[in-house]
């Protein structure tokens, strides 16, 4: 068994200009949150980037993804 390195992702959601979270996730993750905010608040844009940086938050468990405000 080998051991691969996790691809880690950057997730920022954003109002406008006004950026209003800023998470550090793993690359499926990643899209599975972008995918589920962007649905339930179609105002807002998400991006996940290939930019990581080690200071990030890491992004709230999946069950809490429907329940939590922007």
């Amino acid at each position: 068994m080998t051991d691969q390195p996790v691809e880690q992702r950057r997730v920022r959601v954003w109002f406008g200009q006004h950026l209003l979270h800023d998470y550090l996730a793993e690359a499926t993750a990643a899209e599975r949150y972008a995918e589920s905010i962007g649905r339930r608040f179609a105002g807002l844009e998400v991006t996940v980037d290939l930019e990581v940086s080690a200071d990030l938050r890491p992004l709230p468990c999946e069950q809490l993804w429907s329940v939590l405000t922007p």
